[in-house]
């Protein structure tokens, strides 16, 4: 028995992580993710990305249709993949579950810092296209939002959204969006 304070124990699968092998983790403020059965850690994020986060989730809801669910860190299971990205809009009539399929997302977001540049510019729009997510925000330093379209297997930009003004966006639903007061 490992008393209070003491580090967790764990051992690593014998072959791929898959999404039960998350349970081992604690509820620390990192995130652990499996992106094709390869567990990735990132660290907790600080008071501003928590902030637009928030930011932006008020903002989908508030144009959000009847039935739509827009969702903070929800988790998506895509075949070898389990991904939970800052911001999810789920269709009407979705599951719901802990671990959504990703027929039931429309958009997803994700609020870039230090540690998650690469990882959200380069590897989790390719999971997330191949699995058919139709839409992608990155919302950059700034803030600056970079809203994709998928096109094919691979998404497209559609807007960049860099001004003071609210600019009308159609996906995941006709909204007006505007970065700047997203703090």
């Amino acid at each position: 028995m490992l008393s209070q304070g003491s580090p967790v124990r764990w051992s690593a699968p014998e072959g791929r992580w898959t999404q039960p092998d998350l349970q081992l983790f604690p509820q620390d403020g990192h995130r652990y993710e499996i992106l094709d059965g390869s567990l990735h850690v990132t660290p907790p994020p600080d008071a501003r990305h928590d902030s637009l986060v928030e930011s932006v989730v008020a903002t989908l809801r508030a144009a959000a249709p009847p039935g739509w669910w827009v969702c903070a860190r929800l988790g998506i299971a895509m075949e070898a993949s389990n991904l939970v990205p800052d911001v999810t809009v789920l269709r009407p009539h979705s599951s719901g579950s802990i671990w959504v399929d990703p027929a039931d997302v429309a958009l997803v977001v994700e609020i870039e810092t230090a540690e998650t540049l690469r990882y959200d510019r380069l590897l989790k729009p390719a999971v997330y296209a191949a699995a058919g997510i139709p839409a992608y925000w990155r919302v950059e330093a700034g803030p600056v939002l970079r809203a994709f379209t998928l096109d094919g297997a691979a998404y497209r930009p559609a807007c960049d959204v860099e001004t003071e003004e609210q600019v009308k966006l159609d996906s995941p639903y006709p909204l007006r969006v505007n970065p700047a007061v997203w703090r």
